[in-house]
This record gives structure tokens, sequence and C-alpha cells, in this order.
């Protein structure tokens, strides 16, 4: 069941669930009569990774963002993810709020479901912003030992810091940072098998070829000092999409949160068609 349209409007958490039973949690804000704006996140965070940027969206966007399954306010399901099965959520959400085409913006794990929505549904998607991820992060044999160790008692504490150490730069890093603590408690009210799933997706994921095939209008935007979706991954998804264009900002691996301003500004910008 979805919420009535004056409560929807007012940016309210609802729900939606699908075919295989699982309920997505999802919020939309920001004037019918905008262009809608899709927003999917990192691994390891819910929507609330975008609340510092919701405001400065809502005057251009009406933005919907929502919880993996396995995150936030979602339904977890046990066992591996595959991106088949994640960029489906994203379809069935679309579906039942009857949203025919959207613009995608998604960062490191969302640039990933965003990347099988430009392949697999394109018919969905306006204008396509991938942010700080990769078509490819292997090899596969290296995820195993991450799959295994964050769904250990008592590792996700652990998992969260390398997560943090991970995103954020060291000056954030050294300072009693509020947005950094906010995200380690993201992380930390994150189920370790939406994790686990998550990065089963990941490890079977092998795009390099097959983002060739996106047609949609693409920027690609890398962090210079991104450790976990290098630049070169960027630079990779540039030269591959046709047509993509390739923006490489001073930052981490959250771009959105470390240089808000810049990163807002080239997102809506390109978005607008400038």
């Amino acid at each position: 069941m979805i919420m009535n349209e004056s409560k929807k409007a007012e940016g309210l958490k609802d729900y939606v669930t699908t075919g295989d039973g699982v309920r997505i949690a999802y919020r939309i804000e920001g004037s019918a009569e905008k262009p809608v704006l899709l927003l999917a996140n990192s691994i390891a965070t819910s929507m609330d990774m975008w609340a510092g940027q919701i405001a400065e969206l809502t005057p251009h966007f009406r933005v919907l963002r929502y919880d993996y399954r396995g995150h936030g306010d979602s339904d977890t399901v046990d066992g591996p993810y595959s991106f088949d099965r994640l960029g489906r959520d994203v379809i069935e959400l679309l579906d039942a709020l009857q949203l025919e085409r959207v613009h995608v913006l998604g960062l490191s794990l969302g640039g990933v479901i965003a990347q099988w929505l430009g392949i697999y549904a394109p018919e969905r998607v306006d204008r396509l912003i991938l942010s700080n991820t990769s078509s490819y992060l292997g090899p596969a044999d290296q995820w195993e030992g991450l799959i295994a160790g964050v769904q250990e008692p008592g590792k996700l504490p652990e998992f969260a810091d390398r997560f943090i150490r991970n995103w954020f730069p060291a000056d954030m890093l050294a300072s009693a940072n509020p947005i950094v603590g906010a995200f380690r408690e993201m992380v930390l009210a994150t189920r370790p098998q939406g994790i686990a799933g998550s990065w089963a997706a990941i490890r079977d994921m092998d795009m390099r070829r097959t983002t060739a095939l996106i047609d949609r209008p693409t920027l690609v935007i890398a962090g210079q000092y991104d450790t976990v979706t290098l630049p070169e991954h960027g630079e990779l998804l540039a030269t591959t999409i046709p047509g993509a264009k390739l923006l490489v900002l001073p930052a981490v691996h959250l771009p959105n949160v470390e240089l808000e301003a810049e990163f807002l500004q080239a997102v809506i910008a390109f978005l607008q068609g400038e």
C-alpha cells in the first residue's frame, strides 16, 4: 500500500512491497510539477545519506530516495543479492509510484544500480549520474573474507570504522565531526546481512563491457583521492559509455558531503541540460 499524495508530498517515509515479498522504504519530496530525481546511496547507509542535499535539490526536482533491501527501514533478506534484483527493486518502486521516467543519481553501490538501470531499463531513465562508482571491483575472491567477516557476531563496529576511514578525508576524521558520527551510526544501524548480501552482488558484478550499451546522457563523477572506487574506475566508465562526461573532484568517496556545493552545482547543471 502507498500513502496518499498529501502525505507523500510532505516527505514522510512509506513502503512498497516487491514481487518477492520485500518491503522497501522510500521517501519522496518536492513539487509534483518538477522532474523526478531518484537518489541511490552507498552501501551500509540509508536514504539519510542524502539528507544534507535535499533542501538544495527540491527547488529543482521532485526527489525520490529509498533504502536498499537489508538497509535502513527496508526488509532484510538472507543470502546473496544480485544487481538484477537490486535493479528490479527500483523498477518496482517506480511502477508503484506510477513514474515512467526519472533522472538517476547513484553513488558507490548506488552508482552500480544506476548502471544496471541504464543498461537494462533505459526507457525508465532520463539523465544518469554515476558518482564514485565502478563497473568492476574484482577479483571475486577478495570479497569472500569480507562477506563472512561482517556477519561474525560483534564485528560490525570494526567494519564501521573501516567504512568511515575509506569515506572521509583526514581533516574530517581528526575532529569530532558530527557528519562523520552520523554516518558511522548509519553503518551501525545496517544489518550485517544487508552489507554481506550487497557485497555478494559486487563480487559477482562485471559490467565493463555492457556499460557501452548505455545510451542516456551520462555524467561520471570521480574522487581524486578515492581509495574505494579509484579515479581510473570513473575514467573507464566515462570512456566506455558513449558521450559520457567526466568530472574529477578533489574528494575521497562521498563528494556530496565533502564538497557539497561543487557536487550539487555539477549535478543540477547536468540534469538541467547545461
